[in-house]
């Protein structure tokens, strides 16, 4: 896990606690009313995954009493942890890629209209990701997965050995002589364990995404009407498909990949297939990064045209994060997977009250700070729908992984 390197420890105040009557009169327990998206106040609960659901996906007691607690204190908003749209495995996460998670869902849905006596507005944050590995021990990368070619061949003089004698040699080299005999991806892979890509082409299942994936998050967005969800949260930011496909770093040159306007275009699919997938009043917003913190990641003006581009979409509210990516997470133990919360870019989107001079939020604060005025012009919320009629958007911003309350641009 990276730690930077001042190690000043920091302390939380208890601040100012307002009376009955200040409380009364705060926007922040005021209701909102932005087209689809009306609270009864402003506090917001944002997504957060606790590692609670069955290894198939399905939703335990422990899930419904974790969102019970948050109910009891009636926020407006509670937004459902990130939720798997493909029926693959994926561990301890919930999943929504078959109707068969519908029942389980709905009784969420229940248990936090019951806790809440109807006041907290449940919505479900729905998530493609990519295959990931966990790190091999070396003998078994260099006898099972490493495809050897004759660069390998070349790094440990193999020329008319055995394939077998050609992998013991290159196994021998050890970690110095693997980086100059692997390719990068494939040393990669060694040390980190096997990912995919956004940008891997060559594997027809990543060149198909442009048609698999609206399709996957339009059934469900359904699914999630059909278990009483007053909305979707589609989750576009950290190391994911869709962040992945909004970067910098995406290269495809398929029309997806490239030029920003390249890059927003399969998000924009995926968010029109689900909005022509549930009813006129469903609530369809998004979460993404307000700068990936990674070299060569984007920054704080791919994050204003990608926000304006949805709000011109017709999103209902948009949530922003930081970091979080695979790009720089730590070098996972053998038998266990790279986590992208481990790295610099893991820290900014997770900080800690250790940390360095700068302090764990301040700069979170001045990238709001600049945010805001900029997804909008002065007088609207962020800008009008390119569909006649639609609502426009309003927005939420983060502190940690999650924002606290919807915050609507412009005013």
């Amino acid at each position: 896990m990276w730690r930077p390197s001042e190690r000043i420890r920091y302390f939380s105040e208890q601040g100012n606690i307002p009376t009955q009557d200040e409380a009364a009169h705060a926007r922040l327990f005021s209701p909102l009313r932005e087209g689809r998206l009306t609270l009864e106040q402003r506090t917001w609960v944002p997504a957060m995954v606790p590692w609670r659901a069955t290894d198939d996906g399905f939703v335990t007691d422990a899930v419904v009493s974790w969102y019970e607690r948050f109910a009891r204190g009636r926020p407006g908003a509670i937004v459902v942890e990130a939720t798997g749209v493909r029926d693959v495995p994926s561990g301890p996460l919930l999943r929504i890629g078959h109707d068969r998670y519908i029942e389980g869902l709905r009784r969420l849905v229940d248990a936090v209209e019951r806790a809440s006596d109807g006041r907290t507005r449940l919505f479900i944050q729905i998530i493609d990701f990519l295959a990931i590995r966990r790190r091999p021990e070396p003998a078994k990368f260099f006898q099972r997965f490493l495809s050897l070619t004759q660069a390998h061949r070349r790094a440990v003089d193999g020329a008319g050995v055995s394939d077998t004698e050609v992998r013991a040699r290159l196994l021998a080299l050890g970690e110095a002589g693997w980086k100059e005999a692997l390719s990068p991806r494939e040393y990669e892979s060694l040390m980190q364990g096997y990912r995919e890509r956004v940008t891997d082409t060559d594997l027809p299942h990543i060149r198909d995404l442009p048609a698999t994936l609206p399709p996957l998050f339009a059934a469900a967005a359904k699914r999630a009407e059909q278990a009483a969800f007053a909305g979707v949260e589609l989750h576009y930011a950290h190391a994911y498909t869709m962040a992945s496909l909004l970067s910098r770093t995406n290269t495809r040159d398929d029309g997806y990949g490239g030029a920003i306007e390249n890059r927003v275009r399969l998000p924009l699919e995926v968010f029109d297939a689900v909005r022509a997938s549930v009813a006129k009043g469903f609530v369809v917003g998004c979460r993404f990064l307000a700068e990936e913190c990674i070299d060569g990641g984007n920054g704080l003006d791919d994050a204003t045209a990608i926000g304006v581009a949805f709000a011109k979409a017709g999103m209902d509210f948009l949530s922003t994060s930081r970091g979080g990516k695979f790009d720089d997470a730590a070098r996972p133990a053998v038998d266990a997977a790279a986590y992208p919360y481990t790295g610099p870019s893991g820290y900014e989107c997770m900080p800690q009250f250790i940390s360095d001079a700068r302090g764990p939020f301040a700069p979170r604060c001045e990238r709001r700070a600049t945010r805001r005025p900029s997804s909008a012009p002065a007088g609207s919320t962020i800008s009008k729908s390119r569909r006649n009629g639609s609502p426009r958007a309003s927005a939420t911003s983060s502190a940690r992984r999650g924002s606290r309350w919807p915050i609507p641009i412009g005013r």
